[in-house]
């Protein structure tokens, strides 16, 4: 019986690795599962199934290693309300997009909403959506902080939020401010330095001093 547990949880483990977008995700969470299964193939006395994910887990941490040393490039890309690729990208990501706005596509958003769009570009991929209202008092509505499956890992927020400052600095905003459309988006901010102002009844109002 308790063969059986180790051999499920083996099974679960690698199923799991299969719905994560990270690839670093993936790899890790299949490794450990390799490594149970490996773990499970002994116990058994299945030694095909432990040489196998031996194997597996060879070639994961040479994955592993080879992510550990990329060094990301990444680079803003102004852009425009009207510009027919950022249309088209959001059409293409309409329904991800809806999960973490789900008051985006409710009504047609106005260009003059959209003051600042820009594609954040990941070794020159875009992979990031960002669309806000530039308002005179230093404060941005942000309408729009998307980024593709595949590269949620928080960086390409970390370089938008940390590191280019400077952007929303150099047009006078000095506060973000964003609506968050879940839980795992409400973590999202909270992870990038977005702290709920209490002040309103809004428990999905968020605010980000740069």
């Amino acid at each position: 019986m308790i063969y059986e547990i180790i051999g499920y949880a083996a099974s679960a483990l690698v199923a799991i690795a299969l719905l994560m977008t990270s690839i670093l995700r993936l790899r890790i969470i299949n490794t450990i599962g390799a490594i149970v299964f490996v773990i499970y193939g002994l116990l058994i006395g299945a030694y095909p199934v432990a040489f196998v994910n031996f194997i597996i887990i060879l070639i994961n941490l040479y994955q592993l290693r080879k992510l550990s040393k990329l060094e990301d490039e990444f680079r803003l890309l102004d852009n425009d309300w009207e510009s027919s690729y950022v249309q088209q990208f959001i059409d293409f990501h309409r329904d991800e997009i809806a999960k973490f706005y789900p008051s985006f596509f409710e009504k047609p958003l106005d260009p003059a909403e959209a003051s600042i769009v820009i594609f954040v570009l990941r070794n020159m991929l875009p992979v990031g959506l960002f669309i806000a209202n530039d308002t005179v008092n230093g404060q941005a509505v942000v309408k729009l902080d998307y980024v593709i499956p595949g590269y949620r890992d928080f960086k390409v927020g970390q370089y938008l939020y940390s590191q280019k400052t400077d952007f929303f600095k150099s047009r006078g905003i000095t506060q973000l401010i964003s609506y968050s459309g879940n839980d795992v988006h409400a973590q999202y901010l909270e992870r990038m330095g977005f702290v709920r102002d209490f002040a309103t009844s809004d428990r999905r109002l968020y605010q980000l001093t740069l």
